[in-house]
């Protein structure tokens, strides 16, 4: 080998570890942006295990990408518009290392069948697990969030991040096999003929017709509720005692807001934190989304400064800007009608 050869054998294996070296990390890009839901091996939690080798093996890398770059509106997985194509690449490298096979490939060729009657045998089949109209099962991920017999909640069908993401031979493929580790059982199994799925397959691709619009989360931008208060400082902690109560609140503590933060004796007595509970709200709060515990219990705090009282708490509407849960959302505008009328109860 000559010394020209030596030199270009070189500067190629320079430039593929430099290019290596600038690739982004998958596993690095998982931690930050997956594993708080789906578990650091992908084992599971507030979302749907993915290390499980019937679902690796099931689903192509096209699936993968599009799921994380379009999310599933209003249904726990956000979308990740913010990622760069090669760092959502690497995040699906990673995922598929789990696997010892090589990712399936599925044609775009679109499974030709009777919507109808693939509408007849999902009421029959799949009704059960993903709802009258594709809406999936409720609550999320394995973390049993809401007393259910299933392990793993059903996906929504009728998503458009799902119909987006699933291109029809993979749907297929998932109806003839199923997916051991989930309550999905091969419909082969079950009786069904290869024509049945194919007409099952073009009933769920039917419903893009009607999926929910892809829009935004109710939640709004501002993250507090905010008033200033007609009385004291100390008249207004008193009204809002009252007002928990009225409301069916229990008042769990009333203290200063710098409360362990400062040298006791040192803390500001004008800012106090009122911190209070209704349970049963509470409980069915968590078994719709468990990370709304994350802002739990209840907060209000008053504050005063240069002669103004000013109460303020989270915005529960925030909170869907946050979680991309629209079955949420109820408990979120409840919730916010509930601090409005309590501060408006205490400060007017």
């Amino acid at each position: 080998m000559n010394d020209a050869v030596k030199i270009i054998l070189l500067i190629s294996l320079f430039m593929v570890s430099m290019a290596a070296a600038g690739a982004p990390d998958g596993g690095s890009l998982f931690a930050a942006h997956c594993a708080a839901c789906h578990g650091n091996t992908g084992g599971g939690g507030v979302g749907v295990p993915l290390s499980l080798s019937s679902f690796l093996n099931s689903v192509d890398d096209d699936f993968l990408r599009k799921t994380i770059r379009h999310g599933r509106p209003g249904r726990v997985m956000p979308a990740f518009s913010k990622l760069s194509d090669a760092q959502i690449d690497a995040i699906v490298r990673f995922i598929r290392s789990w696997s010892d096979k090589p990712a399936p490939q599925y044609s775009g060729t679109p499974v030709q069948g009777d919507a109808v009657h693939g509408k007849s045998l999902y009421d029959s089949y799949c009704v059960a697990c993903h709802g009258e109209a594709g809406e999936g099962g409720k609550g999320t991920g394995v973390t049993f969030s809401r007393r259910r017999n299933l392990p793993i909640i059903a996906p929504a069908l009728n998503n458009p991040g799902f119909l987006a993401a699933a291109s029809d031979q993979m749907i297929r493929h998932t109806l003839q096999f199923g997916r051991e580790g989930t309550p999905m059982r091969s419909f082969l199994v079950q009786g069904l003929s290869e024509q049945d799925i194919d007409d099952l397959v073009s009933y769920v691709r039917s419903l893009e017709a009607d999926a929910p619009a892809d829009s935004k989360p109710v939640g709004e931008k501002s993250t507090v509720i905010e008033a200033e208060s007609s009385y004291s400082l100390e008249e207004t902690v008193e009204n809002l005692k009252d007002a928990l109560v009225s409301q069916n609140f229990i008042l769990i503590r009333t203290d200063t807001l710098e409360h362990g933060l400062v040298p006791e004796g040192e803390e500001n007595p004008k800012e106090i934190i009122l911190h209070f509970c209704n349970f049963s709200f509470l409980f069915d709060a968590l078994t719709v989304d468990p990370r709304v515990g994350m802002f739990l219990p209840c907060r209000i705090t008053v504050v005063e400064r240069a002669g103004k009282v000013m109460v303020s708490a989270i915005n529960p509407l925030y909170l869907s800007r946050l979680f991309n849960n629209a079955e949420l959302d109820e408990y979120c505008h409840k919730m916010h009608s509930l601090y409005s009328a309590i501060i408006e109860e205490a400060t007017l």
